[in-house]
């Protein structure tokens, strides 16, 4: 018998990211916390930080099946996938990357990643934070472009890509239930091309991952295009499918 590739949970901190605190643990093969979204649910199966996460938000034990996945572990995968100025340097999008190359899952679902955050009242599900993904960082000028290509990445694998939430997002993902997973269809990936081209010509990688070390080296406006094409691809490869 085929085994069923995994349906992979990715769980950020916003106040939404509450909702899994009661959903069946069968709904998930693997449940991947960002940061402190471990303190949602015991029975997560991988931690991904950055490494400048505080040690005091780390959990006093971790479990036999229970794996925290830091930049060691992470940066050469993502690496793999273009790297972080052309993935976005937060930690829902490279959560997203390292599950893709280390998982290999059928679906990956964000909830709690939405990045839109209140004016008033609590930004996290623990009260209130940084709002990370919001900081001026010259890969994330466009949240929505960089979660198109993480879609058009995961489509490539035979992986939707989707969100949980029905709310307000930055994320492009379409919306599903967590009782109806495999509802959302792939998008095409043919058109990805020119946008990898235009990678590759930019040179924009760094091998560390630590790309703030040398930003001077990067074009806002060449990233803007890249972002631009994107999302552009991303939105053609829905009408594609569609049609």
């Amino acid at each position: 018998m085929e085994q069923k590739k995994p349906h992979v949970l990715i769980l950020g901190s916003a106040p939404t990211a509450l909702m899994a605190r009661g959903w069946p643990s069968h709904s998930f093969t693997h449940i991947v916390a960002i940061n402190n979204a471990w303190r949602i649910r015991a029975d997560w199966d991988f931690l991904i930080h950055p490494e400048d996460f505080p040690t005091d938000n780390l959990p006093d034990h971790v479990g036999p099946n229970q794996r925290v996945v830091t930049a060691e572990d992470y940066v050469p995968l993502q690496n793999e996938l273009g790297g972080f100025v052309y993935a976005g340097g937060t930690m829902a999008f490279t959560a997203g990357y390292w599950a893709l190359a280390a998982l290999k899952p059928s679906v990956m679902a964000f909830l709690g990643c939405d990045m839109v955050y209140p004016r008033s009242g609590n930004t996290h599900f623990y009260g209130n934070g940084a709002a990370d993904p919001l900081r001026p960082d010259i890969t994330l000028r466009s949240l929505e472009a960089k979660s198109a290509r993480l879609a058009l990445f995961g489509a490539t694998q035979n992986c939707s890509v989707v969100r949980l939430s029905d709310g307000e997002s930055r994320l492009v993902f379409p919306t599903v239930s967590q009782n109806n997973l495999d509802s959302a269809p792939l998008p095409s990936f043919k058109g990805m091309t020119q946008a990898l081209k235009q990678e590759a010509e930019m040179g924009y990688f760094v091998p560390s991952g630590r790309y703030w070390e040398c930003q001077s080296r990067f074009d806002p406006v060449k990233i803007d295009e890249l972002d631009n094409l994107w999302l552009k691809t991303y939105r053609n490869s829905i009408v594609a499918h569609v049609v």
